[in-house]
């Protein structure tokens, strides 16, 4: 997966994100994002003595978003462009998670490992992956664009594009085919015969 965050600096990453949280910088949500870029912002800065003290300041506002929010998200994941956020509250993001740009991420999800011998592995999320309230994404499961993630549900193994996953475990979500139509020889008859009646009623 691509990111193209490496191509902004910090401030557009941070308009990005204002951006896409409605322009409103109360929002916990756009906090939490912001703190995240800042984490991994200051890591860019190669003097040790430099960054010592933004270090200790980073701590501090992540430990401000975890206890305040409920937002769990550390600098080591790897977010996207304009990530949403939305709500807060029980949302805890893995240090390995990847995340494609433009995601919804809503309140009461874990993206997190599933084995505890397996501590390393996390989600892998395309880009435009929406998930609902309540959902839980564990171990290192390959969502990928576009799909979407139903409130609630315990994913454990591959999404595809566009394909939405419900239910505990989550299942795909089977669409129902659209109903095909057939026109047979006696249909176009009866229509030929129906569209002359008026005709022969006009002529008599």
């Amino acid at each position: 997966m691509n990111h193209t965050t490496d191509s902004l600096s910090f401030w557009q990453q941070i308009v990005e994100d204002w951006n896409a949280h409605g322009r409103d910088w109360t929002k916990p949500g756009f906090r939490a994002i912001a703190v995240y870029r800042f984490g991994v912002w200051r890591m860019a800065i190669k003097p040790l003595m430099l960054r010592a003290p933004l270090s200790i300041l980073y701590r501090m506002m992540f430990r401000k978003v975890r206890n305040s929010y409920g937002i769990e998200l550390p600098y080591s994941a790897k977010v996207g462009r304009r990530v949403i956020i939305e709500h807060q509250s029980a949302i805890v993001i893995h240090g390995n998670c990847v995340i494609g740009d433009d995601c919804v991420i809503r309140q009461g999800c874990t993206l997190g490992n599933r084995y505890l011998d397996r501590l390393d592995e996390a989600p892998v999320l395309g880009n435009r992956v929406n998930v609902g309230a309540g959902a839980k994404i564990l171990g290192r499961v390959q969502i990928d664009d576009d799909a979407c993630i139903g409130a609630n549900a315990v994913v454990l193994s591959d999404v595809g594009a566009r394909e939405t996953a419900i239910g505990i475990p989550a299942k795909i979500l089977k669409r129902k085919r659209a109903v095909e139509h057939t026109i047979s020889a006696n249909d176009v008859l009866s229509l030929e015969v129906a569209m002359a009646a008026p005709a022969a009623l006009v002529d008599e």
